[in-house]
């Protein structure tokens, strides 16, 4: 695609990095922005840019954060002794969405994939068995993809922390084994999280 800018050309490369968007897609967001006010598109760049290097990660909890501590682990009216294990922000925001949930979260940031070089040191495991240990968990629950590597990063974590008194479950197989959780729809993802099991009956399903 030849375009008669280099500054348009470089722009269209910028947004062409995000995942989903092609060359054609990036040029129709590039040409957008181009019609808008100047003072918009500065606001818009602007925001980018705050957002990338002012937002933080929950140093409970791991999800995003505009201060050390999330709104999520803030809230006094949440079951804070519940705490739900996913892979990734996409996921918390996806049970989020269901409005069934009213614990904590614990973001794991992956799950354990030895053929992608991701091992139990890549991932905050450790932070979740500390905090479970302090802080008297009552009940996790693990809410990750249904796949091999999900199973894995589940009986690891379960050996880690089975000396503890805390309930150990995981969201009902409403989810398709193989799936990927933030795919589900909320319907599907809300049934899975009322009717889930203990981890030791689903790991010899």
């Amino acid at each position: 695609m030849q375009l008669p800018s280099n500054l348009l050309e470089n722009a269209v490369n910028e947004f062409a990095k995000l995942p989903g968007i092609g060359k054609k897609t990036a040029l129709r967001m590039v040409l957008h922005l181009l019609k808008q006010d100047v003072n918009d598109v500065t606001h818009f760049s602007e925001t980018i840019a705050k957002m990338r290097s002012e937002i933080k990660f929950c140093q409970r909890c791991f999800n995003v954060s505009d201060g050390d501590i999330c709104s999520i682990c803030a809230n006094a009216f949440r079951h804070q002794r519940l705490i739900c294990v996913v892979e990734n922000i996409r996921d918390v925001i996806a049970v989020e969405s269901t409005q069934q949930f009213n614990g904590t979260y614990h973001v794991l940031g992956g799950i354990i994939s030895p053929l992608d070089g991701i091992g139990p040191g890549q991932l905050s495991i450790e932070p979740l068995v500390s905090r479970v240990e302090k802080e008297q968990t009552e009940e996790i629950i693990f809410a990750l993809s249904p796949n091999i590597q999900g199973d894995t990063t589940i009986y690891y974590i379960q050996k880690k922390i089975q000396h503890l008194p805390c309930k150990i479950t995981t969201i009902a197989r409403g989810i398709a084994f193989g799936g990927e959780l933030e795919y589900a729809d909320e319907m599907t993802l809300a049934r899975s999280l009322a009717n889930r099991l203990p981890v030791q009956q689903y790991v010899k399903a």
